[in-house]
């Protein structure tokens, strides 16, 4: 995208900042599935957070998921502009809140857990099972990110059923 050169150094590095908000560092960037790669960005933050700070794990990864959710809504309609379309691919912030809304429990799941959240969540952001694919319609940002929170809600139950059946026959 060509700016033109009127454009005032503040409100390039406005964009830039946008841009990496929006891509959460890049990941939304990737040259395929950049989805799938944007919601590792909720992986790496949720391990991060379990790792780190375990007895902080349920305030701090809600704490993400409100600002990835409320800043991404914000951030919509700018992306939309910025890359000419509803919904780019590159914005992956909303991925990044719906799999932390899939992991978020009250104590800090494990690497299993982690990699079962981020399966179904990739499964039902992909499949948009009822009313995610309806909010997508939604104007501006909350359209952008309501579908993957309600990816997110559907895949932290399928992500709870296999927490408990792992516990009980699998480890």
């Amino acid at each position: 995208m060509t700016r033109p050169a009127s454009e005032s150094p503040a409100r390039r590095l406005a964009d830039a900042l946008l841009a990496a908000w929006v891509t959460f560092g890049g990941l939304g960037c990737a040259p395929f599935a950049s989805g799938s790669f944007g919601t590792l960005g909720g992986v790496a933050l949720a391990a991060w957070f379990a790792w780190t700070w375990p007895g902080l794990y349920l305030p701090l990864v809600l704490a993400a998921l409100v600002v990835t959710s409320v800043g991404g809504a914000a951030a919509g309609r700018w992306a939309e502009r910025r890359y000419g379309r509803k919904d780019p691919g590159e914005f992956v912030v909303d991925e990044v809140a719906g799999y932390l809304l899939t992991v978020l429990w009250i104590t800090p799941p494990g690497w299993t857990h982690l990699l079962a959240g981020y399966f179904f969540f990739r499964l039902t952001d992909v499949l948009k099972p009822p009313p995610a694919r309806r909010l997508e319609s939604v104007p501006g940002g909350w359209g952008i990110v309501l579908d993957d929170l309600v990816a997110g809600l559907y895949a932290w139950v399928l992500t709870a059923a296999f927490h408990f059946a792992w516990g009980r026959f699998g480890g």
